[in-house]
């Protein structure tokens, strides 16, 4: 009884990749499999399909996806936002955490196991590449415990190529969502004396994806990734997360033939601890800060349980009130509450980008300019215009008067606008007299291509007044 009642304890103390001397330990999780597993490798094969393809991808003849930093571009499904827009990045990023807090109090974790590139990556890629090669965990360990023969090294050297290889092509992928597809085939057909940075960069980036991948894996969740820490802050007795039936699994034992079993279902195999990627047991608490909801063990429990022909769902998702109080789960008014924000939330961001402007124009009047009587009876006043084009379309503007009867005379000939660009100007606005009131009034000014109106503009004007 004692050593039941210190484990628990014991665990407190300590992470499952730390030994009492400090050292890491090497996690060789079991290979997974099971109705989860397989719903897990559908999601992540769509989600990395969706990540390999989107700088190909093209909307309106723009990248689906693009994130230029160094130039201050950024593209989300063919919309051009430039820092004009930064406003809308910061809300919809600011509606992104608040959505991630509130989906981690109902749902729990359900974006590091399922969604995280970080383990999709590790669980779908890099760890099904070591099993392919090395094995099952056992087999894993058993090589790196062996001496150094013709079997160990080409099975190494194999599996590290590839590891190298993948992360050359993620790294590929992270420098096109940064600086564009074509771009990055410059570099890559240029040579690298003629793109000195992006050489440096991708080799950078391989480098560091193959040093987390190959080597620090789950230490990224465990001790750099800030979410797993808060979650718990986030998380509440309500909250679904993967969980371990302590009413019905305990007390724990093993099972032996011929015996009456007086124990709970838990038959102590350890095999949820064995298939962990984080190397936990979720026999501990549900609500353990290196758990990211994978799944695995409750497929692995499942298998159990049938085999000794137990109910499956020992270890489920569930709420631990649910379990506490043997309830079933339910869909409270709080879930349905923070549900609703979290609709209202993407609602919100989607209608500021459906709304937004693909034209930005700033019109100033000329500093240190004064207004000028004409012959005609007229009054005129000196203007700067900027105009920003977010689209992948050139377009000639013209200047009219909106708001007032007058006329616009523009300093050049004409204004174009490039794509993806800015336009500058200057212009007269000639205003009648008679139509000025006071000595300073606002004024309308539209900005026309063709005969479709892109964008309006109030300034100020001013005249001698009456």
């Amino acid at each position: 009884m004692s050593t039941l009642l210190t484990e628990p304890e014991t665990f407190r103390d300590t992470i499952s990749t730390v030994d009492k001397d400090g050292k890491r330990v090497w996690l060789y999780p079991k290979k997974p499999s099971g109705k989860l597993y397989q719903y897990r490798k559908y999601v992540s094969y769509a989600l990395l399909t969706l990540l390999f393809s989107g700088p190909f991808m093209k909307v309106n003849g723009l990248p689906m996806l693009l994130f230029n930093i160094p130039e201050r571009k950024f593209i989300f499904f063919g919309m051009i936002f430039w820092p004009q827009d930064f406003f809308i990045l910061l809300i919809g990023f600011m509606a992104f955490i608040l959505f991630i807090i509130l989906f981690t109090v109902v749902y729990g974790r359900v974006w590091c196991g399922w969604v995280c590139p970080q383990t999709i990556f590790m669980e779908m890629v890099f760890r099904r590449i070591e099993y392919w090669i090395e094995g099952d965990a056992p087999k894993q360990k058993a090589l790196d415990k062996a001496p150094w023969t013709t079997e160990k090294i080409w099975k190494k050297t194999a599996k590290h190529t590839l590891f190298v290889a993948v992360s050359f092509v993620i790294a590929n992928t992270f420098l096109a969502y940064i600086i564009g597809v074509e771009e990055l085939q410059k570099i890559v057909t240029d040579g690298p004396a003629a793109h000195t940075g992006g050489l440096f960069s991708l080799v950078l980036f391989t480098g560091v994806f193959y040093g987390v991948f190959a080597r620090f894996r789950e230490q990224v969740c465990t001790i750099v990734c800030p979410y797993g820490r808060l979650q718990g802050v986030m998380l509440d007795k309500q909250s679904l997360t993967v969980a371990y039936d302590y009413e019905r699994g305990e007390p724990r034992g093993k099972l032996r033939k011929n015996q009456v079993r007086t124990e709970g279902d838990c038959i102590d195999c350890h095999q949820c601890v064995q298939v962990c990627p984080t190397g936990i047991d979720i026999r501990n608490g549900a609500q353990q800060m290196e758990c990211i909801n994978c799944t695995a063990c409750i497929d692995i429990c499942n298998s159990i349980m049938d085999l000794v022909n137990k109910p499956q769902g020992l270890i489920r998702i569930a709420t631990e009130e649910s379990i506490a109080e043997k309830k079933p789960w339910r869909f409270t008014t709080r879930m349905k509450s923070y549900t609703f924000v979290l609709v209202v939330l993407i609602g919100a961001f989607a209608t500021l980008l459906i709304t937004r402007s693909n034209i930005d124009a700033t019109i100033l009047r000329t500093p240190g300019m004064l207004y000028q009587q004409t012959d005609k009876g007229t009054v005129t006043n000196l203007y700067n215009i900027t105009l920003i084009n977010k689209t992948d379309e050139e377009l000639p503007v013209t200047l009219k008067l909106l708001s007032n009867k007058g006329t616009i005379k523009v300093v050049r000939n004409e204004l174009v606008l490039p794509k993806q660009g800015l336009t500058e100007g200057v212009f007269f606005a000639e205003i009648p007299k008679s139509d000025l009131k006071t000595a300073s009034s606002q004024i309308e000014i539209g900005v026309y291509s063709g005969d479709k109106l892109i964008a309006t503009e109030t300034t100020k004007f001013l005249g001698p007044g009456n």
